[in-house]
Protein backbone atom coordinates (compact mmCIF):
# COMPACT_ATOMS: atom_id res chain seq x y z
CA UNK A 1 0.00 0.00 0.00
CA UNK A 2 3.08 2.18 0.76
CA UNK A 3 4.36 1.31 -2.19
CA UNK A 4 1.52 1.95 -4.27
CA UNK A 5 1.05 5.72 -2.47
CA UNK A 6 4.54 6.44 -3.40
CA UNK A 7 4.42 5.31 -6.84
CA UNK A 8 0.67 6.77 -7.93
CA UNK A 9 1.72 10.61 -8.20
CA UNK A 10 4.37 9.45 -10.82
CA UNK A 11 1.85 7.82 -12.61
CA UNK A 12 -0.38 10.37 -12.59
CA UNK A 13 2.01 13.56 -13.81
CA UNK A 14 3.57 11.36 -16.35
CA UNK A 15 0.18 10.00 -17.86
CA UNK A 16 -0.20 13.39 -19.49
CA UNK A 17 0.93 16.74 -21.35
CA UNK A 18 0.55 18.41 -18.31
CA UNK A 19 -0.65 18.07 -14.78
CA UNK A 20 -4.31 19.17 -14.23
CA UNK A 21 -5.59 22.61 -13.76
CA UNK A 22 -7.37 23.34 -9.80
CA UNK A 23 -10.08 25.00 -8.95
CA UNK A 24 -10.54 24.44 -4.87
CA UNK A 25 -13.63 25.89 -3.82
CA UNK A 26 -14.16 26.85 -0.06
CA UNK A 27 -17.39 27.87 1.11
CA UNK A 28 -17.87 29.06 4.62
CA UNK A 29 -20.04 27.85 7.41
CA UNK A 30 -21.98 25.66 5.14
CA UNK A 31 -22.71 22.69 7.37
CA UNK A 32 -22.81 19.02 6.05
CA UNK A 33 -26.65 18.61 5.58
CA UNK A 34 -27.08 22.31 3.67
CA UNK A 35 -25.95 20.61 0.30
CA UNK A 36 -28.92 18.34 -0.45
CA UNK A 37 -27.47 15.31 -1.86
CA UNK A 38 -25.25 14.86 1.74
CA UNK A 39 -28.67 15.40 3.76
CA UNK A 40 -30.06 12.59 1.84
CA UNK A 41 -27.38 9.89 1.65
CA UNK A 42 -27.18 10.53 5.75
CA UNK A 43 -31.40 10.35 6.46
CA UNK A 44 -32.36 8.92 3.49
CA UNK A 45 -34.75 11.82 2.51
CA UNK A 46 -35.40 12.48 -1.43
CA UNK A 47 -34.33 15.86 -2.44
CA UNK A 48 -37.98 16.72 -2.83
CA UNK A 49 -38.62 16.73 0.76
CA UNK A 50 -35.81 19.61 1.64
CA UNK A 51 -36.14 23.11 2.55
CA UNK A 52 -32.82 23.83 0.79
CA UNK A 53 -32.28 23.90 -3.39
CA UNK A 54 -28.59 22.87 -4.18
CA UNK A 55 -28.92 21.21 -7.60
CA UNK A 56 -25.63 22.29 -8.65
CA UNK A 57 -23.87 20.50 -5.84
CA UNK A 58 -25.55 17.54 -6.05
CA UNK A 59 -25.10 17.20 -9.69
CA UNK A 60 -21.53 17.88 -8.83
CA UNK A 61 -22.02 14.91 -6.45
CA UNK A 62 -23.40 12.59 -8.79
CA UNK A 63 -20.12 13.28 -11.06
CA UNK A 64 -17.69 13.08 -8.44
CA UNK A 65 -15.73 11.45 -5.63
CA UNK A 66 -17.59 12.50 -2.45
CA UNK A 67 -16.56 11.56 1.15
CA UNK A 68 -18.84 11.14 4.23
CA UNK A 69 -16.29 11.19 7.15
CA UNK A 70 -14.55 14.72 5.95
CA UNK A 71 -13.40 16.64 8.38
CA UNK A 72 -12.24 20.24 8.70
CA UNK A 73 -11.84 22.16 12.32
CA UNK A 74 -14.35 24.14 13.96
CA UNK A 75 -14.31 27.25 13.25
CA UNK A 76 -12.02 28.82 10.05
CA UNK A 77 -9.13 30.17 10.33
CA UNK A 78 -7.95 27.10 11.52
CA UNK A 79 -8.65 25.50 8.88
CA UNK A 80 -7.29 28.07 6.31
CA UNK A 81 -4.26 27.35 7.92
CA UNK A 82 -4.45 23.23 8.03
CA UNK A 83 -5.35 23.65 4.02
CA UNK A 84 -2.49 25.70 3.27
CA UNK A 85 0.24 23.58 5.07
CA UNK A 86 -1.10 20.69 5.34
CA UNK A 87 -0.69 20.61 9.21
CA UNK A 88 -2.62 21.14 12.06
CA UNK A 89 -3.22 24.74 12.58
CA UNK A 90 -2.78 24.45 16.65
CA UNK A 91 0.87 23.82 15.47
CA UNK A 92 0.80 27.55 14.16
CA UNK A 93 -0.81 28.66 17.12
CA UNK A 94 -4.26 29.15 14.77
CA UNK A 95 -6.34 27.93 17.22
CA UNK A 96 -9.55 30.39 16.75
CA UNK A 97 -10.98 32.66 13.80
CA UNK A 98 -11.28 36.21 15.39
CA UNK A 99 -13.04 39.55 14.53
CA UNK A 100 -10.66 42.83 13.93
CA UNK A 101 -8.95 42.80 17.44
CA UNK A 102 -5.39 43.80 19.09
CA UNK A 103 -2.68 42.18 18.72
CA UNK A 104 1.12 43.41 19.47
CA UNK A 105 1.61 44.05 15.62
CA UNK A 106 -0.83 46.38 15.53
CA UNK A 107 -0.40 47.92 18.73
CA UNK A 108 2.97 48.75 17.88
CA UNK A 109 3.98 46.46 21.01
CA UNK A 110 6.91 44.00 20.97
CA UNK A 111 6.02 40.43 21.46
CA UNK A 112 7.43 38.42 23.84
CA UNK A 113 10.17 35.82 23.44
CA UNK A 114 8.12 32.60 21.60
CA UNK A 115 4.80 34.17 20.89
CA UNK A 116 4.22 36.07 17.29
CA UNK A 117 3.40 39.59 16.55
CA UNK A 118 0.53 38.55 15.36
CA UNK A 119 -0.74 36.67 18.52
CA UNK A 120 -3.70 38.46 20.21
CA UNK A 121 -3.60 40.63 23.96
CA UNK A 122 -6.80 39.32 24.30
CA UNK A 123 -10.19 37.39 23.10
CA UNK A 124 -12.86 36.74 24.93
CA UNK A 125 -16.65 36.66 24.61
CA UNK A 126 -18.65 38.28 27.15
CA UNK A 127 -19.83 34.89 29.24
CA UNK A 128 -21.78 35.89 32.85
CA UNK A 129 -21.19 32.29 33.93
CA UNK A 130 -18.21 31.30 36.27
CA UNK A 131 -15.39 30.45 33.69
CA UNK A 132 -12.46 27.75 35.41
CA UNK A 133 -10.17 28.72 32.76
CA UNK A 134 -8.63 31.53 31.69
CA UNK A 135 -8.66 31.46 27.70
CA UNK A 136 -5.58 30.95 25.62
CA UNK A 137 -4.15 32.80 22.96
CA UNK A 138 -4.39 32.80 19.22
CA UNK A 139 -2.57 33.53 16.51
CA UNK A 140 -3.97 35.65 13.53
CA UNK A 141 -1.23 35.45 10.78
CA UNK A 142 0.09 32.40 8.89
CA UNK A 143 3.87 32.83 8.49
CA UNK A 144 4.44 33.52 4.73
CA UNK A 145 7.77 31.63 5.76
CA UNK A 146 5.99 28.32 5.87
CA UNK A 147 5.95 26.16 2.57
CA UNK A 148 2.46 27.21 2.33
CA UNK A 149 0.14 25.65 -0.45
CA UNK A 150 0.97 27.95 -3.73
CA UNK A 151 4.62 27.72 -3.36
CA UNK A 152 4.25 23.89 -3.13
CA UNK A 153 2.67 24.00 -6.32
CA UNK A 154 5.51 25.12 -8.73
CA UNK A 155 4.48 23.94 -11.68
CA UNK A 156 1.05 25.98 -11.48
CA UNK A 157 0.42 29.94 -11.46
CA UNK A 158 -1.33 29.98 -8.30
CA UNK A 159 -4.85 32.64 -7.87
CA UNK A 160 -6.86 33.61 -5.02
CA UNK A 161 -10.53 34.89 -4.38
CA UNK A 162 -12.47 35.71 -1.57
CA UNK A 163 -12.08 35.18 1.98
CA UNK A 164 -8.29 35.08 3.64
CA UNK A 165 -8.30 35.94 7.55
CA UNK A 166 -5.21 35.00 7.63
CA UNK A 167 -2.87 37.98 7.59
CA UNK A 168 -3.68 39.44 11.10
CA UNK A 169 -6.42 41.52 10.17
CA UNK A 170 -4.61 43.74 7.41
CA UNK A 171 -0.76 43.31 8.46
CA UNK A 172 1.41 43.97 5.96
CA UNK A 173 3.12 41.30 4.13
CA UNK A 174 0.66 38.96 5.81
CA UNK A 175 -1.57 38.76 2.37
CA UNK A 176 -2.23 35.68 -0.33
CA UNK A 177 0.62 37.25 -2.05
CA UNK A 178 2.69 36.78 0.81
CA UNK A 179 1.65 32.87 0.14
CA UNK A 180 2.14 32.71 -3.72
CA UNK A 181 -0.79 33.69 -4.73
CA UNK A 182 -2.16 36.75 -7.52
CA UNK A 183 -4.71 38.45 -5.66
CA UNK A 184 -7.70 39.11 -7.67
CA UNK A 185 -10.31 40.16 -5.23
CA UNK A 186 -9.89 39.10 -1.59
CA UNK A 187 -10.37 40.40 2.23
CA UNK A 188 -8.56 39.34 5.49
CA UNK A 189 -11.55 39.52 7.27
CA UNK A 190 -13.88 36.68 9.37
CA UNK A 191 -17.16 38.39 7.35
CA UNK A 192 -17.95 41.06 5.15
CA UNK A 193 -21.46 42.24 4.38
CA UNK A 194 -22.77 41.09 1.54
CA UNK A 195 -23.93 44.55 0.07
CA UNK A 196 -22.23 47.59 -0.82
CA UNK A 197 -18.70 45.86 0.43
CA UNK A 198 -15.97 47.23 -1.83
CA UNK A 199 -15.40 50.26 0.52
CA UNK A 200 -14.77 48.70 3.54
CA UNK A 201 -12.58 46.25 1.49
CA UNK A 202 -10.24 49.12 -0.10
CA UNK A 203 -10.12 50.52 3.18
CA UNK A 204 -6.72 52.31 3.28
CA UNK A 205 -6.54 54.18 6.73
CA UNK A 206 -5.56 52.17 9.60
CA UNK A 207 -7.75 51.35 12.16
CA UNK A 208 -4.81 51.39 14.75
CA UNK A 209 -2.53 54.52 14.68
CA UNK A 210 0.57 52.51 15.98
CA UNK A 211 0.07 49.63 13.57
CA UNK A 212 3.70 50.00 11.66
CA UNK A 213 3.09 50.16 8.24
CA UNK A 214 1.96 53.30 5.90
CA UNK A 215 -1.40 51.68 5.21
CA UNK A 216 -3.96 48.94 5.56
CA UNK A 217 -3.47 45.89 3.57
CA UNK A 218 -6.70 44.69 4.66
CA UNK A 219 -8.10 43.39 1.10
CA UNK A 220 -8.95 44.93 -2.24
CA UNK A 221 -12.58 44.38 -4.00
CA UNK A 222 -11.56 44.59 -7.61
CA UNK A 223 -11.80 46.81 -10.59
CA UNK A 224 -15.59 48.23 -11.14
CA UNK A 225 -18.16 47.76 -11.46
CA UNK A 226 -19.70 44.84 -9.10
CA UNK A 227 -22.36 42.99 -9.31
CA UNK A 228 -24.67 44.11 -6.48
CA UNK A 229 -24.60 40.94 -4.56
CA UNK A 230 -20.60 39.98 -2.95
CA UNK A 231 -21.45 36.01 -3.98
CA UNK A 232 -22.24 36.80 -7.32
CA UNK A 233 -19.47 39.26 -7.67
CA UNK A 234 -16.73 36.73 -6.69
CA UNK A 235 -18.33 34.21 -8.79
CA UNK A 236 -18.22 36.85 -11.43
CA UNK A 237 -14.57 37.32 -11.22
CA UNK A 238 -13.91 33.44 -10.81
CA UNK A 239 -15.10 33.25 -14.37
CA UNK A 240 -13.83 35.91 -15.59
CA UNK A 241 -10.55 34.33 -14.94
CA UNK A 242 -11.35 31.10 -16.44
CA UNK A 243 -12.41 32.40 -19.62
CA UNK A 244 -9.25 34.13 -19.89
CA UNK A 245 -7.39 30.99 -19.33
CA UNK A 246 -9.49 29.37 -22.06
CA UNK A 247 -7.51 31.09 -24.21
CA UNK A 248 -4.19 30.58 -23.09
CA UNK A 249 -2.88 27.52 -24.49
CA UNK A 250 0.67 27.38 -23.07
CA UNK A 251 2.32 28.34 -20.21
CA UNK A 252 2.01 26.93 -16.54
CA UNK A 253 -1.53 25.09 -15.66
CA UNK A 254 -3.55 27.23 -12.91
CA UNK A 255 -4.67 26.54 -9.04
CA UNK A 256 -7.81 29.00 -8.38
CA UNK A 257 -8.92 28.99 -4.53
CA UNK A 258 -11.73 30.54 -4.58
CA UNK A 259 -12.76 31.17 -0.67
CA UNK A 260 -16.66 32.28 -0.38
CA UNK A 261 -17.43 34.29 2.30
CA UNK A 262 -20.75 32.53 1.37
CA UNK A 263 -22.80 31.44 3.63
CA UNK A 264 -21.25 33.08 7.12
CA UNK A 265 -22.75 35.91 8.65
CA UNK A 266 -24.43 38.69 8.65
CA UNK A 267 -27.32 36.35 6.59
CA UNK A 268 -28.44 38.56 4.17
CA UNK A 269 -29.76 37.59 0.32
CA UNK A 270 -31.23 39.73 -2.40
CA UNK A 271 -35.09 40.01 -1.63
CA UNK A 272 -35.90 37.85 -4.85
CA UNK A 273 -34.49 35.28 -3.77
CA UNK A 274 -35.67 34.93 -0.03
CA UNK A 275 -39.22 35.81 -1.81
CA UNK A 276 -38.20 32.14 -3.16
CA UNK A 277 -38.26 30.47 -0.26
CA UNK A 278 -41.37 31.73 1.53
CA UNK A 279 -44.21 29.64 1.82
CA UNK A 280 -42.39 26.63 0.59
CA UNK A 281 -44.11 23.67 1.92
CA UNK A 282 -40.76 21.69 2.83
CA UNK A 283 -39.96 24.70 5.24
CA UNK A 284 -38.47 23.02 8.51
CA UNK A 285 -37.55 19.52 7.07
CA UNK A 286 -34.28 18.83 8.77
CA UNK A 287 -34.69 21.90 11.33
CA UNK A 288 -33.94 24.24 8.36
CA UNK A 289 -36.24 27.13 8.07
CA UNK A 290 -34.56 30.12 7.84
CA UNK A 291 -35.50 31.52 4.37
CA UNK A 292 -32.35 34.12 4.14
CA UNK A 293 -30.27 31.21 4.99
CA UNK A 294 -31.85 29.29 2.02
CA UNK A 295 -31.12 32.44 -0.26
CA UNK A 296 -27.97 32.68 0.65
CA UNK A 297 -27.48 28.83 -0.06
CA UNK A 298 -29.00 28.90 -3.26
CA UNK A 299 -26.64 31.83 -4.72
CA UNK A 300 -23.49 29.85 -3.29
CA UNK A 301 -25.07 26.61 -5.32
CA UNK A 302 -25.67 28.90 -8.38
CA UNK A 303 -21.96 29.93 -8.35
CA UNK A 304 -20.77 26.43 -8.15
CA UNK A 305 -23.17 25.80 -11.13
CA UNK A 306 -21.50 28.61 -13.23
CA UNK A 307 -18.33 27.51 -12.46
CA UNK A 308 -18.77 23.99 -13.49
CA UNK A 309 -20.39 25.62 -16.57
CA UNK A 310 -18.11 27.48 -17.50
CA UNK A 311 -15.02 24.71 -17.21
CA UNK A 312 -17.28 22.81 -19.33
CA UNK A 313 -17.54 24.88 -22.48
CA UNK A 314 -14.48 26.28 -21.84
CA UNK A 315 -12.96 23.23 -22.69
CA UNK A 316 -11.01 23.64 -19.03
CA UNK A 317 -13.21 20.83 -18.10
CA UNK A 318 -11.52 17.69 -19.19
CA UNK A 319 -7.88 18.68 -17.42
CA UNK A 320 -9.41 20.56 -14.04
CA UNK A 321 -9.28 19.03 -10.98
CA UNK A 322 -12.14 20.38 -9.29
CA UNK A 323 -12.77 20.37 -5.09
CA UNK A 324 -15.83 21.65 -2.90
CA UNK A 325 -15.30 21.81 0.86
CA UNK A 326 -16.71 23.70 3.61
CA UNK A 327 -14.48 25.60 6.24
CA UNK A 328 -16.62 24.00 9.47
CA UNK A 329 -20.09 23.21 10.37
CA UNK A 330 -23.44 25.18 10.23
CA UNK A 331 -24.09 28.21 12.06
CA UNK A 332 -26.64 26.82 14.61
CA UNK A 333 -25.78 29.84 17.87
CA UNK A 334 -27.62 32.52 15.53
CA UNK A 335 -31.24 33.79 16.77
CA UNK A 336 -32.50 32.64 14.45
CA UNK A 337 -30.30 29.97 13.08
CA UNK A 338 -29.43 30.14 10.00
CA UNK A 339 -29.13 26.12 10.07
CA UNK A 340 -29.25 23.03 11.68
CA UNK A 341 -26.75 20.27 11.28
CA UNK A 342 -29.46 17.04 12.36
CA UNK A 343 -28.72 14.71 12.50
CA UNK A 344 -25.49 15.58 13.25
CA UNK A 345 -24.97 17.14 17.26
CA UNK A 346 -23.61 20.45 17.33
CA UNK A 347 -23.00 22.67 14.87
CA UNK A 348 -19.81 25.96 14.48
CA UNK A 349 -17.59 25.93 17.69
CA UNK A 350 -18.37 22.84 18.70
CA UNK A 351 -16.37 19.49 18.77
CA UNK A 352 -19.10 17.68 17.88
CA UNK A 353 -19.75 15.94 14.53
CA UNK A 354 -21.77 18.95 13.70
CA UNK A 355 -18.78 21.29 14.37
CA UNK A 356 -16.28 19.32 12.18
CA UNK A 357 -17.49 17.16 9.96
CA UNK A 358 -18.20 19.10 6.51
CA UNK A 359 -19.11 18.50 2.53
CA UNK A 360 -16.37 17.28 0.51
CA UNK A 361 -16.74 16.56 -3.36
CA UNK A 362 -13.82 16.00 -5.74
CA UNK A 363 -14.18 15.55 -9.39
CA UNK A 364 -11.62 15.25 -12.72
CA UNK A 365 -13.61 13.81 -15.70
CA UNK A 366 -12.32 10.64 -16.88
CA UNK A 367 -10.19 10.25 -13.62
CA UNK A 368 -12.05 10.69 -10.49
CA UNK A 369 -15.80 10.27 -11.32
CA UNK A 370 -19.13 7.83 -10.68
CA UNK A 371 -20.87 9.47 -8.32
CA UNK A 372 -19.13 7.39 -5.84
CA UNK A 373 -19.08 7.47 -2.23
CA UNK A 374 -15.46 7.77 0.39
CA UNK A 375 -16.09 6.32 3.55
CA UNK A 376 -12.96 6.83 5.11
CA UNK A 377 -12.12 9.75 7.56
CA UNK A 378 -10.18 12.03 5.92
CA UNK A 379 -8.78 15.83 6.78
CA UNK A 380 -8.25 19.07 5.75
CA UNK A 381 -4.81 18.80 6.36
CA UNK A 382 -4.86 16.22 3.73
CA UNK A 383 -5.28 18.65 0.84
CA UNK A 384 -1.74 19.38 0.41
CA UNK A 385 -0.10 16.52 0.06
CA UNK A 386 -3.02 15.27 -2.11
CA UNK A 387 -2.62 18.24 -4.19
CA UNK A 388 1.33 18.06 -4.32
CA UNK A 389 0.99 14.41 -5.94
CA UNK A 390 -1.19 14.95 -8.28
CA UNK A 391 0.48 17.93 -9.79
CA UNK A 392 3.93 15.77 -9.52
CA UNK A 393 5.16 18.38 -6.92
CA UNK A 394 7.27 17.24 -3.54
CA UNK A 395 5.37 17.97 -0.41
CA UNK A 396 6.98 19.04 2.80
CA UNK A 397 8.06 16.79 5.31
CA UNK A 398 6.17 16.50 8.67
CA UNK A 399 3.14 16.71 7.73
CA UNK A 400 -0.16 15.80 9.40
CA UNK A 401 -2.21 15.01 6.33
CA UNK A 402 -1.81 11.60 4.01
CA UNK A 403 -2.03 11.78 0.02
CA UNK A 404 -5.60 10.84 -1.02
CA UNK A 405 -4.77 9.66 -4.32
CA UNK A 406 -5.57 6.34 -3.45
CA UNK A 407 -8.90 6.53 -2.09
CA UNK A 408 -10.00 9.00 -5.41
CA UNK A 409 -8.89 6.14 -7.61
CA UNK A 410 -10.46 3.66 -5.43
CA UNK A 411 -13.03 4.89 -2.67
CA UNK A 412 -12.84 1.31 -0.97
CA UNK A 413 -9.06 1.25 -0.95
CA UNK A 414 -8.56 -0.18 2.95
CA UNK A 415 -6.33 2.83 4.64
CA UNK A 416 -4.77 2.22 7.78
CA UNK A 417 -6.16 3.88 11.31
CA UNK A 418 -6.19 7.60 11.24
CA UNK A 419 -5.32 10.04 14.35
CA UNK A 420 -6.95 13.56 13.89
CA UNK A 421 -6.40 16.27 16.60
CA UNK A 422 -8.49 19.64 17.45
CA UNK A 423 -7.72 22.10 20.13
CA UNK A 424 -9.89 25.31 20.42
CA UNK A 425 -8.56 26.63 24.09
CA UNK A 426 -11.72 29.36 24.27
CA UNK A 427 -14.88 29.84 26.75
CA UNK A 428 -17.12 31.01 23.61
CA UNK A 429 -20.82 32.79 23.91
CA UNK A 430 -22.02 29.29 21.82
CA UNK A 431 -23.75 27.10 23.44
CA UNK A 432 -23.23 23.29 24.59
CA UNK A 433 -25.57 21.48 22.83
CA UNK A 434 -26.72 19.07 25.85
CA UNK A 435 -26.58 21.65 28.54
CA UNK A 436 -27.05 25.16 27.08
CA UNK A 437 -24.24 26.65 28.37
CA UNK A 438 -21.46 28.79 27.32
CA UNK A 439 -18.43 26.23 25.48
CA UNK A 440 -16.09 25.83 27.80
CA UNK A 441 -12.13 25.16 26.17
CA UNK A 442 -11.99 22.19 23.98
CA UNK A 443 -9.34 19.68 22.35
CA UNK A 444 -10.48 16.36 20.89
CA UNK A 445 -9.05 13.38 19.55
CA UNK A 446 -9.96 10.53 16.90
CA UNK A 447 -7.87 7.18 16.41
CA UNK A 448 -9.62 4.70 14.45
CA UNK A 449 -12.96 4.86 14.70
CA UNK A 450 -12.99 6.47 18.29
CA UNK A 451 -12.91 10.15 19.01
CA UNK A 452 -12.48 11.50 22.42
CA UNK A 453 -13.66 15.13 23.22
CA UNK A 454 -11.99 16.49 26.42
CA UNK A 455 -14.01 19.40 27.72
CA UNK A 456 -11.33 21.68 29.99
CA UNK A 457 -13.86 22.07 32.63
CA UNK A 458 -13.72 18.34 33.67
CA UNK A 459 -15.10 15.97 31.51
CA UNK A 460 -14.17 13.44 28.83
CA UNK A 461 -16.52 11.92 26.00
CA UNK A 462 -15.87 8.63 24.11
CA UNK A 463 -17.75 7.94 20.80
CA UNK A 464 -17.82 5.13 18.54
CA UNK A 465 -18.15 7.28 15.23
CA UNK A 466 -18.35 4.58 12.69
CA UNK A 467 -21.22 2.75 15.17
CA UNK A 468 -22.42 6.04 16.21
CA UNK A 469 -21.57 8.92 13.85
CA UNK A 470 -24.58 11.31 15.49
CA UNK A 471 -22.79 10.72 19.27
CA UNK A 472 -25.59 9.40 21.31
CA UNK A 473 -24.02 6.68 23.32
CA UNK A 474 -20.90 8.34 25.55
CA UNK A 475 -18.94 5.70 26.21
CA UNK A 476 -16.03 7.14 28.35
CA UNK A 477 -17.75 5.57 31.90
CA UNK A 478 -18.20 2.02 29.96
CA UNK A 479 -14.64 2.00 28.47
CA UNK A 480 -12.35 4.38 31.15
CA UNK A 481 -8.97 1.93 29.63
CA UNK A 482 -9.47 3.00 26.20
CA UNK A 483 -10.81 7.29 27.13
CA UNK A 484 -7.59 7.00 29.47
CA UNK A 485 -5.38 6.18 26.74
CA UNK A 486 -6.77 8.34 24.07
CA UNK A 487 -6.77 11.28 26.70
CA UNK A 488 -2.97 10.89 27.20
CA UNK A 489 -2.24 10.80 23.49
CA UNK A 490 -3.99 13.70 23.28
CA UNK A 491 -2.52 15.77 25.67
CA UNK A 492 1.01 14.09 24.86
CA UNK A 493 0.91 15.52 21.22
CA UNK A 494 -0.95 19.03 22.27
CA UNK A 495 2.57 19.23 24.99
CA UNK A 496 4.87 18.33 22.10
CA UNK A 497 3.23 20.51 19.16
CA UNK A 498 1.58 23.86 20.80
CA UNK A 499 3.27 26.47 22.95
CA UNK A 500 2.04 27.55 26.06
CA UNK A 501 0.12 30.68 25.07
CA UNK A 502 -2.27 28.73 23.17
CA UNK A 503 -3.48 26.89 26.31
CA UNK A 504 -6.36 28.00 28.71
CA UNK A 505 -4.64 28.74 32.08
CA UNK A 506 -6.41 28.16 35.64
CA UNK A 507 -8.79 31.39 36.44
CA UNK A 508 -7.53 32.19 39.97
CA UNK A 509 -10.74 34.11 40.72
CA UNK A 510 -13.15 30.49 39.73
CA UNK A 511 -15.43 29.39 42.71
CA UNK A 512 -17.84 27.10 41.54
CA UNK A 513 -20.82 28.89 43.42
CA UNK A 514 -23.37 30.21 40.22
CA UNK A 515 -21.56 27.75 38.55
CA UNK A 516 -24.51 26.09 37.02
CA UNK A 517 -22.83 22.90 34.72
CA UNK A 518 -23.82 19.43 35.79
CA UNK A 519 -20.80 18.32 36.07
CA UNK A 520 -18.23 19.79 38.92
CA UNK A 521 -15.20 21.71 37.91
CA UNK A 522 -12.10 19.08 37.66
CA UNK A 523 -8.88 19.98 36.46
CA UNK A 524 -7.42 16.88 33.95
CA UNK A 525 -4.25 18.91 32.58
CA UNK A 526 -1.81 17.12 34.22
Amino acid sequence: MRFLSLLLPLILATSEARPPNIVFILADDLGITDVNAFASHFTGEPGSKLFYETPNLDRLVAKGISFSQAYANQLCSPTRAAILTGQYASRHGITTATPRTATYYNQGLPAPEGFSPHDVLEHKDPIKEPQAWINGRTNTALSPELPTLAKILKTHEASFIGKWHLGGHGALGQQPAAHGFHEIAYFDAGGSSYFNWAKGWNQKAKPWPKMPQAEFTTGDAGPAPHAPYLTDDLTDRAISFLKTKSGQKDGKPFFLYFCHFAVHTPIEAPAKSIAHFKGKHQKGHLGHNNETYAAMVKHLDDSVGRIMETLEESGLAENTLLVFTSDNGGVEYTNPAATDNAPFKGGKACLYEGGVRVPLTVFQPGKFEGGKWCHSPVNCVDFLPTLAALTGNQAPENLDGQDLTPLLLNPDTPQAERTFIWHYPFNVIVKHPDNGLPLTPHSAIRVGPHKLIWDWHGKLELYDITKDPYEKSDLASSNPELTSKLHKQLKLWLKENVKAQYFPVPNPAYTAEGDSRPYPFKDLSE
